[in-house]
């Protein structure tokens, strides 16, 4: 990347993921350049005042966000003009609510991202696209909304390239057990969703509606299940329980039959990368750990 594009990566990206460290953010636009170059660019889109700093008292961590100013300015880029507008800097109660789930889905990415570039494969900092929101029933608040959706891209040694998409859930182990395991559920309502449009003739009613997620995706993206924030013994312990649903669940079942499902341990990523052997299937007697492309 050159640094002509680093300050409208830089934006883009705070207008994707909402908040960022400047370690963050300099992971995202990737310049072969010290961090240090990255702060003196976030100082100067902050005297254009497009961002700005916010101080958490815990731990003092410092988060850059877009500005009103800011967010205006990347409503009209192509890449992220479909999103929702972000927050922005002030309104720190959200910020603050928000702040510790947002980093560790960004943290995720970036564990993605740093394997990609090290493989080769085609993935950018704008290809994570958080909290895709997708409707169940003729109710809004019936919904999935998955922390993120992942598009990435292998290329193989002989040329062989494979386009794969993910839902990612990004588990702090904040909720009890059984309602992460329960959004397996979830996804299984969304692969079988199918509504037969009100207005639909005889002829057309008789038919198998299509199911809205063909609309989206050319095929249905596999769920990967990423945990962090509490010992080995009690994610592994839920991992355990992500699999029981598999078993026991009717809707759960049948996403297990036709959709790749895998959970991992967030600092395992970080260590080894998404592409080792780190995650565990989430359905299935085999429980021999693989990379996530091998699910």
């Amino acid at each position: 990347m050159s640094p002509l594009d680093a300050p409208y990566t830089a934006l883009a990206c705070l207008y994707m993921h909402r908040m960022a460290t400047s370690a963050q953010l300099h992971a995202l636009i990737g310049i072969q350049r010290a961090e240090r170059t990255t702060r003196l660019l976030l100082h100067d889109l902050s005297k254009e005042g497009l961002v700005a700093s916010v101080e958490l008292p815990a731990g003092r961590t410092k988060l850059w966000l877009l500005t009103p100013t800011g967010r205006d300015l990347c409503a009209t880029f192509p890449e992220v003009r479909e999103r929702e507008y972000p927050l922005v800097a002030g309104d720190t109660v959200h910020l603050r609510r928000r702040a510790a789930h947002t980093l560790a889905v960004l943290r995720t990415h970036l564990a993605f991202l740093a394997d990609g570039r090290a493989r080769g494969d085609e993935y950018g900092p704008l290809d994570w696209e958080p909290e895709v929101y997708h409707r169940l029933s003729d109710q809004r608040a019936d919904a999935l909304i998955a922390d993120a959706l992942m598009r990435y891209t292998a290329n193989g040694p002989s040329g062989a390239r494979r386009q794969l998409r993910a839902f990612v859930e990004v588990d702090r182990c904040t909720m009890g057990s059984e309602r992460l395991a329960s959004k397996l559920m979830t996804y299984g309502r969304f692969l079988e969703y199918a509504p037969v449009p009100v207005a639909a003739g005889r002829r057309q009613a008789m038919a198998a509606p299509m199911p809205v997620w063909q609309r989206y995706y050319p095929v249905y993206p596999r769920v990967l299940f990423v945990l962090t924030g509490a010992s080995r013994t009690v994610m592994e312990r839920r991992i355990d329980d992500l699999r029981a649903m598999t078993g026991a669940n009717p809707l759960a079942v049948r996403l297990a039959r036709q959709v790749p499902l895998g959970a991992a341990v967030l600092e395992d990523l970080e260590q080894q990368g998404p592409a080792a052997a780190v995650w565990t299937p989430v359905a299935g007697e085999d429980l021999e750990p693989r990379g996530w492309m091998d699910l």
